[in-house]
């Protein structure tokens, strides 16, 4: 419903393409060029708003890819349930609590000889 409402800038666009094509049907060579490329440029805008109106109301609540893909993405198994925290002034990250410790990395293999 709230669609509806992208008929106002869409009237008023299509109402502005008309205006600018009049003036440019009583213009000179070079301003009514301008003036037919600035009509036809409100009815393009007009119908892009229309369309996008239309597309938005399609999709309903669907906001983006990601919400398509949930399990595509963050947090990959093995990563902390929560982002680390920001760095100090100082440059140094606090430390986090010794029963929250991360189990340390392995090493890799040393390379054969």
């Amino acid at each position: 419903m709230i669609y509806f409402l992208s008929l106002l800038p869409a009237t008023a666009l299509t109402i502005g393409g008309y205006f600018a094509w009049f003036l440019a049907e009583r213009s000179q060579a070079g301003m009514k060029t301008f003036g037919r490329l600035l009509g036809f440029w409100a009815f393009a805008l007009a119908a892009l708003v229309i369309l996008g109106a239309l597309f938005a109301a399609a999709h309903g609540g669907h906001r983006g890819f990601m919400r398509m893909h949930p399990g595509m993405h963050h947090p990959w198994p093995g990563d902390p349930p929560y982002p680390p925290p920001p760095p100090r002034g100082d440059g140094e990250r606090p430390r986090p609590p010794e029963g929250d410790a991360a189990p340390p990395t392995p090493t890799p293999p040393a390379a054969p000889r």
